[in-house]
């Protein structure tokens, strides 16, 4: 049957969330200190977490997908192992970040985020060791501590800085992305330098390990509060008998497929195409880079009335063009499909801005972002998995890039439909049974 219609009430502004697109995690708070230069510090250490943080959340993924190639070489691993490795950050961002919400509420928010970077820095570590076993264990921990930190960030900032939310949220996306971007682009010569792959992957550790070290105070001296009220409480799977949940989680499943699989296989096809290991990185960084302008760009086209549509199609059909140049044009400047890629990488931002603008209370929201979140990165785990597989199966990546094309297509078309969804904030649940037609 067809997902029902879900009622389209308009929202009053103060109940929509804006930024904060992760569950509401309310059990610990950080307790105030008392005014004066002990606040002062507090206030400058949280910015400088949030910073820091920001940095790690990419830079374990992208780092990674530079040495891939690599690390292949000097552990020898089979191809089942090489499909698993990309792939492993999306489950984890499927199922441990899932499991945030449960975590924060026996452990408190704050404390729930020192737990992870201490998951983010071990793991990381963990992956210096130049064995299989210990690559693969410490890609499971770590991305699932960088998982927990990407639910739960978002909330941290709202929680702590209600009235400055844009500018702290802008600076948090900005480091992130300015923390892959590096990442991609050093990570081959920084493990050259070193002499191993294994140890280039485990040198991030040190970034995690300052994130920690700053964050560390905050978790300490975080308090217990009342949990929310849970007759608030909106039950995920409610949404999916609804056109907007349905839509919303196919399109962010599409587009985080999309997406880390491109990152995570980028720099092995342009190698396998005679590109050195290091320029690889460099153009994955490059995309990377191009990515950050195109999410402020698209999401200052979004905010005009009635142009989010406009914003959508603009962003997917780059990424299709992106993946089309990629595959029939192979001997044209990769600097063609890494733009438009980069540009498509927009989608993700706008994707956020429905959620954003959907529900009439936060709980709605949040139910509709754990919703998207939990199903969308477990849809997206068969993207770098699968095509990896394909790729060893067939041994050319025609064919696996064929198949991008046929899924960047499917995002345009849901890009088209969910673009024409109510701009204004609108209630998601599903309608009650007396007001079916």
């Amino acid at each position: 049957m067809p997902p029902e219609t879900e009622t389209l009430t308009p929202a009053p502004a103060h109940d929509v969330l804006d930024e904060s697109l992760a569950p509401e995690l309310d059990a610990r708070v950080l307790e105030d200190p008392p005014s004066g230069p002990g606040r002062g510090r507090t206030a400058l250490l949280a910015v400088a977490a949030v910073v820091l943080i920001g940095l790690n959340l990419r830079a374990g993924i992208a780092s990674a997908s530079s040495l891939y190639h690599d690390l292949k070489l000097f552990l020898g691993y089979g191809p089942l192992v090489a499909a698993a490795l990309p792939a492993i950050p999306v489950a984890c961002f499927a199922i441990a970040g899932g499991a945030t919400a449960w975590l924060t509420a026996r452990l408190g928010l704050e404390r729930a985020i020192g737990l992870a970077l201490v998951l983010l820095t071990a793991g990381l570590a963990l992956r210096s060791v130049p064995a299989e076993g210990m690559l693969l264990a410490g890609t499971v921990v770590s991305m699932s501590g960088l998982a927990v930190c990407n639910v739960a960030m978002p909330s941290f900032i709202r929680e702590h800085y209600a009235h400055r939310t844009s500018g702290m949220t802008a600076a948090y996306t900005v480091t992130m992305s300015l923390g892959a971007t590096t990442a991609s682009a050093v990570a081959v010569p920084v493990a050259a330098s070193l002499g191993s792959p294994t140890l280039g992957l485990g040198v991030w550790a040190a970034l995690a390990a300052l994130a920690l070290a700053a964050f560390a105070p905050l978790a300490l001296r975080s308090r217990r509060r009342a949990v929310a009220d849970p007759a608030h409480h909106v039950s995920p799977w409610s949404l999916l008998r609804t056109r907007r949940g349905v839509l919303v989680t196919a399109l962010f499943g599409v587009q985080a497929l999309l997406v880390y699989t491109i990152m995570g296989w980028l720099p092995s096809i342009l190698v396998s195409r005679g590109m050195d290991p290091a320029m690889g990185g460099l153009m994955l960084g490059l995309l990377q880079l191009v990515s950050m302008g195109a999410v402020a760009g698209v999401l200052a086209l979004a905010a005009r009335p009635g142009l989010l549509r406009p914003a959508f199609l603009l962003t997917a059909s780059a990424a299709l063009l992106g993946a089309v140049t990629l595959v029939a044009f192979p001997g044209w400047s990769i600097l063609v499909p890494v733009v438009l890629m980069g540009l498509g990488f927009g989608v993700f931002p706008l994707v956020m801005v429905v959620i954003s603008r959907s529900g009439s209370t936060a709980s709605e929201t949040t139910a509709l972002s754990t919703l998207a979140q939990s199903l969308g990165y477990l849809l997206a785990t068969v993207g770098p998995f699968g095509i990896g597989l394909l790729h060893d199966a067939i041994g050319d990546w025609t064919v696996p890039l064929c198949t991008l094309v046929g899924i960047a297509v499917v995002q345009l078309v849901l890009s088209y439909r969910l673009g024409a969804e109510p701009g204004a904030p609108q209630r998601v649940l599903p309608a009650p049974a007396g007001a079916r037609a």
